[in-house]
């Protein structure tokens, strides 16, 4: 069982350890409780949960969420401008690895797509509404993109996510589980694709990561079918319709409906997601 996770917390969840449960967090920063979650949501903030299943937020993720919200009012940044950023300082103080071979091949499929048609870093932003910034450390494969930027590109450069990975493999009727492409680009969230070749549906199963999101709200053409395995995912249609999907429920929406998802349980998600027609 899933429940929706916004009640607060009745005591700190380790012992000696002083933390905050939503509501005191939304009083202190003069922000909505939903405010917060969408932060969670955009993966700018992963708070922790109890035992019971409630967020609970330690004084350093309070103070993270005071630099978000100064960014967001003294900076006048937009949600994507400020998850860039917040991803470039959390990155700064990781160690240095190399690009894994997705994302060398986002930054190389990006790079060309823009260059065959011409365009500027400052074009292509003001086009797929992403930071030049954002846009370039992409091209350069310093930072992972989102579910929702990759969704957002694909639109805008007029081709399908599966091409930002290189070319498809030939069309087989059987595939076994190492043979399933896979589409991950962000940790947290796998993407295996299991069918290949040319098709009417795109079957994929997702496994989310707890806390993960598709890091904002994209739309697109076609039809979507989305079954949960196992776990529990929220979705959000249109900013209005709201749906709290567990183990053996399932989804069927519009692509043209503006979507977002995350996973707001305590262990990993896994769905059986197809898209029609091949949008991903």
């Amino acid at each position: 069982m899933c429940a929706k996770l916004s009640r607060l917390a009745a005591r700190s969840p380790e012992k000696n350890t002083l933390h905050f449960g939503i509501s005191d967090v939304a009083k202190m920063l003069d922000l909505s409780p939903s405010t917060l979650r969408l932060w969670e949501n955009m993966g700018l903030i992963l708070p922790g949960r109890t035992t019971g299943g409630f967020r609970y937020y330690s004084p350093d993720q309070v103070e993270r969420l005071k630099y978000i919200q100064r960014l967001r009012l003294e900076k006048n940044l937009n949600i994507e401008a400020v998850r860039h950023l917040i991803g470039t300082v959390d990155q700064m103080n990781q160690p240095v690895k190399k690009p894994s071979a997705n994302v060398a091949s986002i930054a190389r499929q990006l790079r060309k797509l823009r260059q065959q048609r011409d365009m500027t870093l400052a074009q292509a932003s003001k086009g797929s509404n992403l930071s030049v910034s954002f846009l370039s450390s992409l091209e350069r494969g310093q930072v992972h993109a989102s579910v929702a930027t990759l969704q957002k590109l694909s639109v805008f450069y007029e081709t399908n996510v599966l091409a930002f990975f290189g070319k498809s493999d030939q069309s087989q009727k059987h595939v076994r589980p190492k043979q399933r492409k896979e589409l991950s680009n962000e940790p947290g969230i796998k993407i295996e694709l299991l069918a290949s070749g040319a098709k009417v549906m795109e079957p994929h199963l997702f496994r989310i990561a707890p806390g993960k999101s598709s890091g904002g709200s994209y739309h697109h053409e076609g039809e979507e079918f989305v079954y949960v395995v196992s776990g529990c995912c929220e979705f959000w249609l249109d900013e209005v319709e709201h749906y709290l999907l567990e183990k053996g429920d399932s989804l069927y929406f519009s692509s043209t409906q503006t979507h977002r998802w995350s996973n707001p349980g305590n262990k990993e998600s896994v769905l059986l997601w197809v898209n029609t027609p091949p949008t991903f």
